[in-house]
């Protein structure tokens, strides 16, 4: 139960970043609401495609379309309010991703994939959405330029291949991947760390 709580509420974030970045780019109630769930679940989604799951659980479970497309209407009606909230939101989606990566990263490997493509499918969970989202408004995703977002998302993934690798408990090793997911990302938030971006040269003025 409290997992499951966790998880509507890692998606509760997922999808309030997606709907505050619509409101954003000005986007109507309809455009809110789209983000909210393509940022929401479209890692998810993306995850049961590549293992093979049909229909994926995010289009069979109707609480977590119904608390994304819920978070969407709130941040629409109450933007301001939230926006203001932006530190609690930032705590929440670090939660969602944690859980996101470390629930993923374990589905993968139960379903027989080899360490590196349960990792990888495990990050693709985490960040997926955001990177959906942002597609959707055009930018580069933020996943990929901005702070330790997905080397943290990654980081937590290997955590729980390599207990799966010594047969450690499943519970106790999601716990600690999850957490690592969480102290990575808001250790970089306070640090303002980013991952190192190539040197402008000659080739690449411009």
């Amino acid at each position: 139960m409290l997992l499951a709580v966790l998880e509507l509420v890692g998606i509760a974030a997922f999808a309030a970043s997606g709907a505050v970045a619509a409101v954003h780019a000005r986007l109507d109630v309809f455009g809110v609401i789209v983000l909210a769930l393509t940022t929401a679940l479209g890692g998810g989604v993306l995850r049961d495609v590549l293992l093979g799951v049909h229909p994926p659980a995010a289009l069979v479970n109707w609480r977590y379309l119904a608390v994304a497309a819920t978070t969407g209407l709130v941040v629409f009606r109450f933007h301001p309010t939230v926006t203001k909230l932006r530190r609690a939101v930032l705590l929440l989606d670090a939660v969602g991703l944690g859980l996101f990566v470390t629930a993923g990263t374990a589905t993968a490997l139960r379903l027989g994939a080899p360490p590196y493509a349960a990792c990888l499918v495990g990050m693709t969970t985490g960040i997926g959405g955001g990177a959906l989202r942002d597609v959707l408004l055009r930018e580069i995703p933020l996943v990929l330029r901005r702070e330790i977002y997905a080397v943290a998302a990654l980081c937590g993934a290997v955590v729980v291949a390599f207990g799966d690798h010594l047969r450690l408990p499943a519970a106790p090793v999601a716990l600690v991947g999850s957490a690592a997911i969480v102290g990575l990302r808001l250790l970089a938030l306070w640090r303002r760390w980013n991952a190192p971006v190539a040197r402008r040269g000659p080739g690449l003025d411009g």
